[in-house]
């Protein structure tokens, strides 16, 4: 007799047919796929946690906008595209120590022509102690140039500046560090304005100021005098005397020689190419940090004598910045309220000649110091008059 297969056993003699099933086995899931389930269930919980807690103490627009900002509209340019190496920071502030900030102001294109349309600019760089007791007159300088000008405050890190938003001076100030008249810190200061300054593209030239600067001209004869100039405006001179060779250390050799010692006034114009020299060297600054120690007065010579090695041919070897040093003593005069009249700025415009693109000029400075707090008032009454502005 024959059977069905896989549903009831063969017959045999003297025993009774046997139904025979199969074992229904169900598999077990491997170890693994249960922890890579269990994990993500965990995670789930945790982001549910964060979320209500979140909704709970922030409300629940701080979610929504967060999440919403992670989006980029169709007029935004995204990060990776041009824009943010053309646009300048929007906070002079950051957090970069001194080493990676050279080192990120240091970049240079190597291809001249920019791919944009560039509008080059004049980077106004104030190194001062706190506040700018003559920045109003400064406001008025540069009221409507908008676009043409930037501008960097580099102070006693202590110091809290109260600029109104609508300032020109609002959140300019640089991450600061103290420094020290004579000292290399005086040009490590110098050196950390230059360098905020090259992160912006369009800034072509580079003026150092002090809060008692104030301008001699309107914002437009000044950029078209920096603008045209065919030098930098850094002042370097050999003076064979006891304040000029006298300071030089035997020691500054190999890499700076007695007959390439140059002195030369704190305050200077420079460009672009000129700034990232400056700020790029690690040839010359041990040497002046080392062996140019006070007595030497190293601010008056650092910059000069680096520039006139490495570009002499670019320097106009004189100053744009005007100080009356007739009264003597190791620091030019302050001039009060009472100094302020147009007699002094006639005296300060005539008289002059200097070479200005290897021709005669009359017109030879572009600023003045040093010009105490209660001058402010006389001077903006006399400024349209004397500055054109």
């Amino acid at each position: 007799m024959q059977t069905r297969s896989g549903s009831v056993g063969s017959l045999e003699e003297g025993k009774e047919p046997v139904v025979t099933t199969r074992a229904v086995q169900f598999k077990t899931p491997p170890l693994r796929v249960l922890q890579l389930f269990g994990l993500y269930l965990a995670i789930c919980i945790a982001f549910s946690i964060i979320s209500i807690y979140t909704i709970q103490h922030f409300g629940i627009y701080s979610v929504i906008t967060t999440v919403k900002s992670n989006f980029v509209t169709c007029d935004e340019e995204p990060d990776n595209g041009l824009y943010r190496w053309r646009k300048p920071p929007s906070n002079s502030f950051h957090s970069m120590s001194d080493t990676e900030l050279f080192w990120r102001a240091s970049f240079v294109p190597r291809i001249n022509k920019y791919p944009f349309h560039r509008v080059p600019k004049i980077a106004f760089m104030f190194l001062t102690k706190g506040p700018l007791p003559l920045s109003p007159l400064w406001e008025r300088f540069f009221n409507g140039h908008e676009g043409f000008y930037s501008v960097y405050i580099h102070s006693l890190p202590s110091f809290k500046a109260e600029f109104p938003p609508s300032s020109v001076f609002y959140g300019r100030h640089i991450p600061s560090q103290v420094s020290e008249w004579g000292k290399m810190s005086m040009c490590d200061a110098e050196r950390r304005l230059i360098a905020n300054a090259l992160l912006d593209i369009s800034n072509e030239w580079f003026i150092l100021l002090s809060e008692s600067c104030i301008p001699l001209h309107n914002f437009s004869v000044i950029y078209h005098y920096i603008k045209k100039s065919e030098y930098s405006f850094m002042d370097s001179f050999d003076d064979p005397g006891p304040v000029g060779r006298g300071r030089y250390n035997e020691s500054m050799a190999p890499e700076v020689a007695l007959t390439q010692w140059r002195k030369g006034s704190q305050w200077f114009e420079i460009n672009r190419r000129l700034a990232v020299n400056i700020v790029e060297d690690i040839k010359y600054y041990p040497k002046f940090k080392r062996f140019c120690q006070p007595e030497c007065y190293v601010d008056e010579h650092y910059f000069p004598t680096m520039l006139t090695i490495q570009a002499s041919d670019l320097l106009a070897n004189r100053s744009i910045t005007w100080v009356d040093w007739s009264r003597g003593g190791a620091h030019p005069a302050t001039f009060g309220s009472a100094d302020i009249t147009e007699e002094l700025f006639i005296r300060i415009h005539e008289g002059n000649e200097c070479r200005y693109n290897n021709q005669p000029s009359s017109i030879c400075f572009l600023f003045a110091r040093k010009f105490a707090p209660n001058a402010l008032e006389p001077l903006l009454e006399i400024a349209a008059k004397v500055f054109g502005f």
